[in-house]
């Protein structure tokens, strides 16, 4: 049996973390050594918009040192990612450049979206509890020190999920600053909470019973792990319990605090703050059970290279969470339910019918998928520049698991299904695009015109339909009895760009049904 080692590693904002995890058949994934390095990065680029010298020079010292265990491993796969210190620099490019050069790793920096994928991905690597625990309405709390993201479940379905600036480290900067004392902590916290989150329960919770609260962050999580393991604590843990810990961190100074944690000092404030958000969010939502699994980014990154050398089978399907949050963002400007779930059965039929012309893979499919949901939700500001204004929510709107460049893909086909076509090198939002992405949005751009030609009235005619590829023809054959003259007009019309780009002809073929 052919054993692999890989290695996730964490460019948090406040440590620097390296998990080596040996796979070795079917879902046998095992982490054999951690390490860590605690670096606050996070305080300079909040402060400063740049990481310091000095920082930087320790950065490299310990990813230098951290290939070397690496090689110790004889790792032959690793993963780098940068969080929020890295992302919000000023200078990201630079810093990725110098790491690489100084330490032969590459680090690339994670979108917030990626970032809280991966965290949910971890969670879902503890298997049957994570399983169980979503079957009922849940909510996902992940602690960064930039922000928090807050996820809502409901049957194992994504439901919604939202970013807000509420991370440890930028509540630590704000009391330094404010120079806060002890006993006006906890206030303040919840002041800035209810400030930041008041909107959020009115948009998102309104009568919504979340009797369950998974908690990823790495100052309570790795405690409750440690407590566990010794046979002292509780896998789930209820709400009284959790605000009988809260009253002990309360009460305690930080010296008894970290000798009862086995934490350095320096760490307790941080530990405090996070425990303040999560006792005033589990309030919030009235969650009554709370779990805090002691996973971390570098178990996403492990698990989402387990589902890429396709280790895992009948996990759960993460692409349809993305759908999901797509959905809700679609309701959220009135979209067409009824109409989307038709455009998506048309747009599906003639990408998988074209996979040998078209060339594109899995990620493509889902990039439509998320065009077509999200095609017409411009229309709740504007009615004439649909295609901008549904631009414009898209580029602006957070998708989970969604890279930004990912997310401008999905924009621009939703934008070119509505307007003129902007070739590569002509002036428009696609400037700092790749060819192959252009020649994606190009693609998809086409499928989805031609698919929206299907229903332009708006009355779903169709029955059925099937796609045949035929040399180089696209033969279309639709079930329908009812008069299809305007949807043939518009199919006629989109027919040229298709032509254009696959170099295939479209043929719509009309079966009637008596």
């Amino acid at each position: 049996m052919s054993v692999r080692t890989f290695a996730a590693i964490d460019v948090g904002s406040y440590e620097l973390t390296m998990k080596i995890f040996e796979f070795s058949g079917k879902d046998a994934m095992r982490e054999i050594d951690c390490v860590s390095k605690r670096l606050d990065l996070g305080s300079d680029t909040y402060a400063m918009g740049k990481i310091s010298n000095e920082k930087m020079d320790e950065l490299c010292r310990t990813l230098k040192d951290f290939s070397d265990i690496m090689r110790t491993y004889r790792v032959k796969d690793y993963k780098a990612y940068g969080t929020s210190a890295i992302r919000e620099t000023e200078n990201t490019t630079i810093v990725q450049d110098q790491i690489a050069q100084r330490t032969g790793i590459k680090v690339e920096a994670l979108g917030n979206a990626e970032q809280r994928f991966l965290d949910y991905k971890s969670a879902a690597s503890r298997g049957d509890s994570f399983r169980k625990i979503i079957e009922e309405k849940t909510a996902i709390l992940d602690i960064g020190g930039g922000s928090i993201q807050l996820s809502l479940f409901d049957k194992d379905t994504l439901v919604s999920t939202q970013n807000v600036r509420l991370g440890v480290l930028r509540l630590q900067d704000y009391l330094n600053r404010f120079a806060v004392k002890n006993s006006q902590t906890e206030e303040l916290i919840n002041e800035m909470a209810m400030a930041r989150l008041d909107t959020y329960k009115k948009l998102y919770l309104k009568d919504k019973e979340i009797r369950n609260l998974i908690v990823i962050d790495d100052y309570l999580s790795p405690w409750a792990v440690r407590k566990r393991a010794g046979g002292r604590g509780k896998e789930f843990v209820d709400r009284k319990d959790f605000d009988k810990l809260f009253e002990v961190l309360h009460s305690r100074n930080p010296l008894q605090i970290a000798r009862a944690m086995e934490i350095s000092e320096e760490r307790i404030p941080l530990v405090f703050i996070s425990a303040v958000l999560i006792k005033y969010i589990a309030e919030m939502m009235g969650i009554q059970r709370i779990w805090l699994p002691g996973v971390t980014l570098c178990d996403g990154i492990a698990y989402e290279y387990a589902e890429k050398i396709k280790m895992f089978e009948n996990e759960h399907d993460f692409d349809e969470d993305i759908i999901a949050c797509a959905v809700n963002i679609s309701k959220r400007y009135m979209g067409n339910r009824k109409r989307s779930d038709a455009l998506e059965k048309f747009t599906t039929i003639i990408f998988d019918s074209m996979r040998k012309v078209h060339g594109l893979g899995k990620r493509e499919r889902l990039y439509l998928r998320l065009a077509v949901i999200l095609h017409e939700c411009g229309k709740y500001i504007s009615l004439v520049d649909i295609g901008e204004t549904s631009f414009q929510i898209v580029m602006s709107t957070e998708i989970i698991g969604i890279s930004q460049k990912e997310r401008e893909i999905v924009a621009n086909v939703v934008r070119f299904n509505h307007s003129r076509f902007v070739y590569d090198g002509q002036q428009t939002g696609m400037g700092s695009m790749s060819r192959e992405s252009f020649l994606v949005v190009a693609k998809l751009t086409a499928i989805l015109r031609l698919a929206n030609s299907l229903d332009r009235s708006h009355k779903q005619k169709f029955n059925g339909m099937k796609a045949v590829l035929k040399e180089n023809q696209l033969l279309l054959s639709v079930d329908t009895q009812e008069d299809i003259t305007l949807e043939k007009g518009f199919f006629e019309a989109n027919s040229d760009f298709f032509k254009e780009v696959f170099s295939v002809e479209p043929v719509l073929k009309q079966r009637k049904i008596f």
